[in-house]
């Protein structure tokens, strides 16, 4: 074997050293690579596994910032939240309007709107009871005779 040959020989060699195998080039950086790629072989879960791996992917910008949000007082926005009495609308309302319902009618009202409410526990009439004895008048006067006759 001449020299030449044998350098010829190394070179075609060292070529294919240099060339990397397929599997080697696909390997890339985690966020590079294909989703399919990064998948397990086994059947189950892959639906899950994709999109777990593209949700991991994609990048959330943050929106906490301070730039977009409002200072808001705390007393603001607790007036904001109370309920606001109707009352002096109601009865300016009610006093402005030139008719006048009957008096009767009035407490009608108000006793049946009193009734009910839950609180309203009208006092019950007490009754009287009759102070009764257990003896008649006949078998006093027959005690009174006996008692006092033996005296």
């Amino acid at each position: 074997m001449s020299i030449s040959l044998l350098k010829r020989g190394l070179e075609l060699l060292n070529a294919d050293l240099k060339v990397v195998p397929k599997e080697q080039k696909k390997k890339k950086s985690p966020r590079k690579t294909s989703v399919m790629d990064q998948i397990s072989t086994n059947k189950q879960g892959v639906r899950k596994q994709v999109r777990r791996l593209q949700t991991h992917n994609t990048t959330r910008k943050n929106n906490a910032t301070v730039k977009n949000k409002q200072i808001k007082n705390a007393l603001e926005e607790y007036r904001k939240k109370q309920k606001k009495s109707q009352l002096d609308h109601n009865l300016k309302y009610f006093l402005g309007t030139s008719y006048k319902m009957k008096e009767s009618c009035t407490k009608k009202i108000v006793q049946q709107n009193a009734g009910r409410q839950s609180r309203y526990h009208p006092e019950k009439p007490i009754k009287k009871q009759e102070k009764r004895s257990i003896f008649t008048e006949a078998e006093f006067q027959k005690f009174q005779e006996e008692y006092f006759s033996k005296l």
